[in-house]
């Protein structure tokens, strides 16, 4: 199901030349972020990190999405952390797009290429490194961790997505299936990050309207997406940040597969009281 390739082009500085006119837009459902203006004056630097840049993407907003933030992570050699977060009640999900990182979580070593994927509980003590000759870029998915009194934090893992067999969606002939780093029943966990692909040509056919909260980073191909009352291309390199209910669909446009990296909040009770 994977081709070995994800968009990683990050930064730079558009010419004077140029069009300002693109396809950033951020709405009372939705918020679309193209790979064009992830240049290099909007990128952020972080506590404790050497050598390294951020994309914050996604961020909780009071009113729109509120449970995770996203961020790309471009971490130059030598570059890393000791002490990447400094939220004890975090929980990550890190996903390697380019290059080569040495994450090293409770004292034990992984070497993380692209297509590995880590999560990580909070509470965690963990690092990473980047000791190769060039950039390492990954997505890294920041969430508080929900617990539920009866449940026990889930465990570290680390894998890799081309050794897990995608969940085709029945009644498509494998031509929209999804890459699950977790088990979907298992409840200890209150969010998921998966890979979905769509063949060229598939479609989600129906408007999705739910109460998870969405990220999408579009890794592969191109696609039309339905997203509220609207019809929008989406691109590899492009993010799409959809608050909670927001109808959604999409048509795969081709050539190639249509992939995205997909977070979404799962397993609990709707909040009744966000100023508790």
């Amino acid at each position: 199901m994977t081709s070995g390739k994800y968009f990683s082009a990050l930064g730079g500085h558009p010419a004077q030349s140029e069009l300002l006119t693109g396809r950033a837009a951020f709405t009372e459902a939705y918020a679309v972020i193209p790979k064009g203006v992830m240049r290099d004056i909007v990128a952020s630097a972080l506590p404790f990190w050497e050598k390294t840049r951020a994309w914050i993407i996604a961020r909780s907003l009071s009113g729109f999405a509120e449970t995770f933030s996203q961020y790309i992570m471009e971490v130059g050699p030598g570059g890393g952390s000791t002490r990447p977060e400094t939220d004890g009640n975090a929980e990550a999900g890190l996903f390697v797009v380019e290059g080569s990182l040495a994450l090293t979580i409770e004292g034990k070593r992984h070497e993380m290429t692209p297509g590995f994927f880590a999560f990580i509980p909070p509470g965690t003590r963990w690092s990473v490194r980047n000791e190769a000759s060039g950039p390492a870029k990954f997505h890294w998915i920041r969430k508080s961790y929900e617990a539920v009194e009866g449940l026990e934090k889930p465990e570290a893992l680390v894998a890799n997505e081309r050794d897990i067999k995608p969940d085709p969606m029945p009644g498509t002939d494998g031509r929209w299936a999804t890459t699950r780093f977790v088990d979907p029943r298992d409840l200890r966990h209150d969010m998921h990050v998966t890979i979905v692909t769509l063949e060229p040509g598939a479609v989600i056919p129906f408007a999705e309207t739910h109460v998870m909260e969405h990220g999408l980073y579009v890794l592969e191909g191109k696609a039309v997406y339905r997203l509220n009352q609207d019809w929008v291309e989406v691109e590899a390199g492009d993010f799409m940040w959809l608050r909670a209910f927001c109808p959604q669909a999409c048509y795969a446009g081709g050539p190639g597969r249509f992939r995205y990296l997909l977070y979404k909040d799962v397993n609990r009770h709707a909040r009744l009281n966000w100023l508790r």
